[in-house]
This record gives structure tokens, sequence and C-alpha cells, in this order.
């Protein structure tokens, strides 16, 4: 016997989930719906551990998913930040390339972000790149007005506090257990109680593999990727140094990587970062290079996908870990872009864990992914810009479960057809 009845629950209570809370309850608030967190409170992971940046969606390739929902989710997150008096500013980026060889690629971002329905974008040479960021170095930069910055873990808190007001349940300390997909319901295991529902989504991010396999375990569904953990490590400039950045300073990305190379961000509050590098995690939620965990390391190697991804980019693996144990490599990295910035400029600042969904064949998966299994939605895939792209992912992916498996069905229309 489960110990409450209800129409959704959603597992994980990080940006997204909380997203597709709030979507739920502003839709349909006739349905019972509860989030189960695992932590002792939401956005604990991934959402409050980002540089805070409102991406504009100038990298992504036109016609996906991560492109139309950021744009649209960029200006739905600036709106809300507006309407609910959360800090923020549109303080706009340039993206630098430092040497000649890059510029075909700057010029295919330009091209890329106005296919995107970005406005204001433009090429500029040394002389306005110093205009804009005195200190910067390079000898061409793309010029991105709609970037903003805010504080989503004020944004998590606030989406939480609305969820509760329209009557959705959050209940925090709550990790998920087991699943067991049973005839007309789902029952949702955890240490504290059991959980029936009827539909189930899950958006837990850094165990979103875990979660659907634990779903899938009866009837041979594997989710065919598995999440592979990169620990992104900060520097931040000394207060006495924040002055050599004013807005955000980006390198030219390299296509073959969902990273966008180390770049400097100033935060709402005044401070700035530096980074950040992206090495493999040894832990899911490895926030320090001394964090290990052997189930969490043994079920990366043992993935197929794994080892193709590692042949095929060790040698740039390998310069990221430079990095990572070395302040000096690190530092000649950033100089590239801020030339005059030194080793004691900097000093260590916060790290982030990205969730990323590799395949069997050792592809990264680029763009977001829902998988829909029965009365479950899984969403395997929400890297960056999840965070600024959170409500309209929210949307997305409340409506795949309408069309999937009729989330927003009145509790009427259910109870008559069991009355049948």
């Amino acid at each position: 016997m489960s110990d409450s009845r209800h129409d959704v629950v959603i597992v994980g209570g990080g940006i997204v989930g909380l997203a597709v809370a709030l979507e739920i309850t502003q839709r349909f608030p006739h349905l019972r719906l509860s989030l189960l967190e695992k932590e002792d409170r939401v956005g604990r992971h991934q959402s409050g551990h980002n540089s805070g940046v409102i991406h504009s969606g100038v990298y992504y390739k036109p016609g996906s998913l991560k492109a139309k929902l950021c744009v649209e989710g960029a200006q739905a997150m600036i709106n809300f930040c507006r309407t609910h008096g959360l800090p923020h500013q549109i303080c706009g980026k340039v993206i630098v390339a430092t040497q000649a060889d890059e510029l075909p690629r700057l010029e295919e971002l330009r091209r890329r972000g106005e296919a995107n329905g970005l406005a204001g974008l433009r090429l500029i040479g040394r002389d306005e790149l110093h205009e804009i960021e005195p200190h910067a170095s390079g000898v061409r930069a793309l010029v991105v007005p709609s970037t903003g910055i805010t504080d989503y873990a004020l944004v998590c808190e606030k989406y939480a506090e609305l969820i509760q007001a329209q009557g959705g349940t959050i209940l925090t300390s709550t990790a998920v257990t087991g699943l067991r997909d049973l005839t007309g319901e789902v029952v949702v295991e955890t240490a504290r109680a059991e959980f029936s529902t009827t539909y189930l989504i899950n958006c837990a991010g850094l165990f979103s593999d875990r979660i659907a396999r634990m779903a899938g375990k009866n009837n041979n569904n594997d989710p065919e990727v598995m999440i592979v953990p990169f620990r992104g490590e900060y520097y931040d400039l000394v207060p006495q140094r924040a002055s050599l950045v004013r807005a955000l300073i980006y390198p030219v990305p390299d296509p073959r990587f969902p990273f966008l190379g180390v770049h400097f961000t100033r935060r709402v509050n005044g401070a700035v970062d530096a980074g950040p590098n992206a090495v493999l995690a040894f832990r899911r939620e490895g926030y320090k290079r001394t964090d290990f965990s052997v189930r969490d390391l043994a079920s990366s190697l043992a993935f197929p996908g794994f080892w193709r991804m590692a042949a095929k980019h060790w040698r740039s693996g390998l310069d990221e870990f430079r990095r990572s144990f070395s302040k000096s490599a690190f530092v000649r990295a950033l100089q590239r872009l801020l030339p005059e910035v030194r080793k004691e400029d900097l000093v260590p600042g916060s790290s982030g864990v990205r969730a990323q969904a590799l395949r069997r064949d050792g592809t990264l998966v680029d763009d977001f992914q829902f998988v829909p299994s029965g009365k479950m939605l899984h969403v395997l895939n929400v890297p960056s810009p999840a965070a600024t792209a959170s409500l309209m992912i929210g949307r997305a992916i409340v409506r795949t479960a309408e069309g999937n498996f009729g989330l927003g069905r009145r509790l009427s229309d259910r109870e008559s057809e069991n009355e049948l």
C-alpha cells in the first residue's frame, strides 16, 4: 500500500524539475502534484552551482530545441526576474577571437545567432573591443548585447514559493529508492514513504539515467545513455582586480565540445569568476578533486561509450586536467583573453558539475532529450542553457507529457473511465 496518492510526481528539485512543477500548477491546478528532492532544499546542485548567465542562444544549431528554447527562455527569464524583483542585469558579452584561425568560427556564431533570431549582433575590431572591454585582447570579437546575468539559486527559491502557493507539494530529504510500474499507476519508493501516482516525470539531473533504469529494469527499457559528470572549476578575481572585467568575456568555443572554454563572468553581486575548465568528476556530485565514488566511477568506466569518447578526446582531456592541477596553466589560458591577469590576481572559487549525457557510440548528446516511457517521462539531457531556458523547458516537457500520456486530463474524465 502506498502512503499517498498523486496525479503527478516529479523527481528532482533542480531548476528544471521546479519549472515543470510550476508549469503544471499554473496550467492544471486541479492536479495533485508532489515534487520529491533528495537534498534538504531545492536547487542544491547544477542549479545552484552555475555562473548565473542568462544565455542569448548564439551558440546553438538553428532549428534545435536548445536554440528555440534558449532564445524564448532568455526573454521569459528576464521578464520573470523583473516581475518578482530578482536581481538581474542585461550586460551583454563579447566573444573574442584571439587568433586568425578562429575568425571563420566567429562568423559562424554570428550566422547562427541571426538565424536564431537574435538582434544587435555585430562583429567588431580590436579598437572597438577595447572600448567595450578595455583590458581584453583579440583580433576580432562578436558583440552579443542580449546576454544577461542573474542568481539562479534565488530563481529556484521563487519557483518553489510559487509552486507551493498554487497548491503543489515539495518534499525535501526524500530520495527515490525504487519505482514500480503497475497497471494504472506508478509506485515511487522512498526511505520515508511510498507515493502512488498516475504520472511520473523524471528531472533528476545527474541521476536521471539511474532513475530511468530503475523505472525500466522490469521491462528492459534501457535509456541508452549514461550521465557522465564533468566538473567545472573556477577562480575568482580578487576584488582589487575585478575592474579588469566590465561584463562577460568569452573565447570562441571549439565546436567539437559542448563546453564554452575558460571565460570571465561578472556576477550580479559584482564579483568576477574566471573559468571553468571541464574535467571528468570521479563522483556525480564531486565538487572537489578529492571527491570520489566507487559506484559513480565504475558506472562511467563500464559504459562502452565512455571509452569511445576517451579515445577521441584524450588529448583535450589531458589539457583540462593539467589546468585543474596547475594554476599557472589555468592563468595562461585566461591570459589569451585578458593578458593583464596575473597568478596572484586569482583565488580559488566555486565549482559545478555538469550532467552530460553520453551515447553508447561515444558521442555527447548535444540537444535536450526527453524520453517518454508509458506513464513516465524521463528528462535525460538538459545541460546549459537549462537555467536560462527553464521556463520554456518546463513548458516543452509538459507539452510532451500531454501528447504522450494525456497529462492534464481532468480527474472527472479519468474517474468516469474507471467507472465503466
